[in-house]
């Protein structure tokens, strides 16, 4: 069967910080989520943490949105996450798997599980840290698990039996759920879907090219060689 952005069963979330952009995919059913990050609202020009939040949150329609932690410190950690918890029930919260020292996340996450916040665990990129946040999440609320794919793609390594693992080792545990995080390219989100991953992150750059899924080659050839002719005649190039 060709696959099309219609016959999708991975949840498309929309990831970044542009208001603009967030309002524009808000109005598109196909969008099930978002997700931000400091480095994305810094990219965005973003300046109040919090007032962006409460001005993203009412247009979104409920639909599940992650904010993530930004101290280092872990008690400081705590106390932002229980913060941002109380902003609405669609919220998760974003914990780095590690602090920039290298430290491990779990107690924070275990407290913050004990206390029933949403998590979305995030820059994970290995199985022992699979197995260990799943476990950890194991009595916990609805939590998503975040493995960076395409990052992981970047240091040459596939992700595809990665991903495929981390789905083996959280069945047992059906209120956690996976993401694909850091696509590179339209087919990752085949591939999420392939496997059965629960969620892919995509960027509005990337989710704009999903209308590209199952386009017939020759037309796509076709189109191209249009393209080249039309750039070129548009820039006047003469020989």
């Amino acid at each position: 069967m060709t696959i099309t952005a219609e016959t999708l069963c991975v949840e498309i979330f929309a990831d970044g910080a542009d208001k603009s952009s967030i309002l524009q995919l808000a109005a598109n059913p196909r969008i099930k989520g978002f997700t931000t990050n400091p480095t994305l609202m810094r990219k965005a020009g973003i300046t109040d943490y919090e007032s962006f939040a409460h001005d993203i949150l009412p247009v979104i329609g409920g639909r599940p949105i992650s904010f993530e932690v930004f101290s280092d410190d872990f008690d400081e950690m705590y106390a932002q996450a229980r913060k941002i918890a109380t902003w609405g029930k669609n919220v998760y919260v974003k914990i780095p798997v590690t602090n920039t020292s290298g430290a491990s996340a779990v107690p924070l996450i275990a407290d913050l599980a004990r206390d029933g916040v949403q998590m979305n665990v995030t820059a994970l990129f290995t199985l022992a840290q699979v197995e260990t946040v799943s476990e950890v999440l194991k009595d916990a609320p609805p939590s998503n698990i975040s493995v960076f794919a395409g990052r992981i793609a970047d240091a040459g390594t596939d992700p595809l039996p990665i991903m495929q693992r981390a789905l083996q080792i959280m069945r047992p545990r059906p209120q956690q759920k996976l993401i694909w995080a850091s696509p590179r390219e339209v087919f990752n989100v085949v591939q999420a879907d392939m496997i059965g991953c629960h969620i892919i992150t995509v960027t509005p750059e990337l989710i704009a090219k999903l209308c590209s899924l199952g386009k017939d080659l020759e037309e796509f050839s076709l189109d191209t060689v249009k393209m080249f002719r039309r750039d070129a005649v548009s820039a006047g190039y003469v020989l």
